[in-house]
């Protein structure tokens, strides 16, 4: 099996769309070995922030001289982002292997049982991580946590970033209801930390913690100013990413007995982590771009005041295009500030939204903004590329095909198998034949 040929049989496994719950990818971490009992985990679930914090854990832990494992979701180019080891990605040729290995395992299935692309994600991880020797794996949820695949795990530590509404439709309408899919990767009698202020989703977290009798530690937010932080320089921009290391300094020290790190490693990584995506800036020339995948409220918020602490009273030329099932209006009330003039973009996505249902969105929340419906995002560049100041946001799937084309040397170009169920009409996503 080549690589190309790997990349394809997980692709067609989106037919299965999502199944949430862990028997099954236990059975097939058992019919590998079970490799996860030979690993130790820091499990790290949230609606906002998570990659952030798993970057920074990685970071600080590589500076500490540990060999760590980083399991990610979703990718913006590569699939084989998802799955580094001391921050290099999985070699195509393993993937391959280790697809072609599974593959009968996974034919053997009962229909009604088949894995999803989710469920042979993780294994890929749990096994590469297992045979690379890893010291310690940076472990993200893919969505939710209590059924979430990743959660077969038993962790050294759980980590909840916060609570806030997002994949409504797969983790409930409510707070405390999101809140209770995160807090279901709380084991009994192992530390939770979390970041999250609301006092709905506190309330089931802490009810949680205590039914688990696993001690819980809140970190509020003026822990962001708090030595050593106060003094470090975060390579990630934004106030929101002080919060996020006060919350990876916070699981530091929990496990200081476990996974000592002396200070000069906390300094190392915080300053040197590198979150592709996350309030990325490309410069050319005269010209800044600014990529940030915010697609929810939440994440618009901190971008929108990432965005005034870095160009205090400037506004951008906005490029915004999503899934149709985001809170638009919300995302908008918090982007469009941010924005001189907006370019709606349709994202390579089925589920995108029409860039005309945008422009309608955003002319609602700001009759005098000026916003164009384009067909294409290449359109969209093409028509901002005098624009000194660029902002792209709404989406990882738009980021990643920003990146796509601003960076064309940044890796192959595998967005589409994000998707999270196969489209309804196939040849309109079907990868590229190489």
């Amino acid at each position: 099996m080549t690589y190309a040929e790997a990349v394809q049989f997980l692709y067609e496994l989106r037919w299965l769309g999502i199944k949430l719950g862990l028997d099954k990818v236990r059975r097939l971490a058992a019919a590998c070995g079970d490799p996860h009992h030979r690993l130790r985990f820091i499990h790290v679930a949230g609606t906002n922030g998570k990659g952030s914090v798993c970057a920074m854990l990685a970071a600080i832990h590589r500076a500490a001289g540990r060999r760590v494992g980083l399991f990610t979701s979703p990718h913006l180019l590569s699939f084989r982002e998802r799955i580094q080891v001391d921050g290099r990605w999985i070699a195509e040729a393993e993937v391959a292997e280790r697809v072609a290995a599974l593959r009968p395992v996974l034919r053997a299935l009962p229909p009604d049982q088949a894995a999803t692309f989710f469920e042979v994600t993780t294994l890929l991880a749990l096994q590469h991580f297992a045979a690379a020797g890893c010291d310690l794996v940076i472990w993200e949820t893919g969505m939710g946590g209590r059924l979430d695949a990743t959660n077969i795990v038993t962790p050294l530590a759980a980590v909840i970033t916060n609570v806030q509404r997002d994949h409504c439709q797969w983790l409930g309408d409510t707070l405390a209801q999101i809140a209770a899919e995160k807090a279901g990767i709380i084991k009994p009698g192992i530390p939770v930390l979390t970041a999250a202020q609301e006092p709905e989703a506190l309330a089931v977290l802490r009810a949680v913690a205590r039914h688990q009798e696993a001690p819980l530690i809140e970190v509020p937010p003026e822990a962001a100013g708090q030595p050593p932080l106060d003094r470090l320089r975060l390579s990630l921009p934004g106030r929101h990413q002080r919060l996020n290391a006060a919350l990876a300094l916070r699981v530091v020290e929990t496990l200081q007995d476990v996974l000592p790190v002396p200070p000069e490693a906390v300094a190392r990584g915080l300053e040197s982590v590198e979150l592709p995506g996350r309030f990325q800036l490309i410069r050319d020339g005269e010209r800044t771009t600014v990529l940030d995948g915010a697609h929810n409220p939440g994440a618009a918020r901190v971008l929108r005041e990432a965005w005034e602490e870095a160009f205090p009273s400037r506004r951008a030329v906005m490029i915004l295009g999503g899934l149709q099932e985001k809170d638009w209006p919300g995302l908008g009330a918090e982007l469009l500030p941010c924005a001189s003039e907006v370019f709606a973009v349709p994202v390579a996505s089925p589920q995108r939204i029409d860039p005309r249902e945008l422009v309608s969105i955003c002319h609602r929340i700001d009759p005098h903004l000026t916003v164009h419906a384009c067909q294409s995002v290449d359109e969209a560049l093409q028509a901002t590329a005098a624009a000194p100041l660029r902002l792209v946001t709404g989406s990882l799937y738009l980021v990643g095909e920003v990146l796509a084309r601003l960076r064309p040397d940044a890796g192959p170009d595998e967005r589409w198998l994000n998707e999270k169920a196969f489209p309804s009409n196939p040849t309109e996503a079907s990868p590229p034949r190489r």
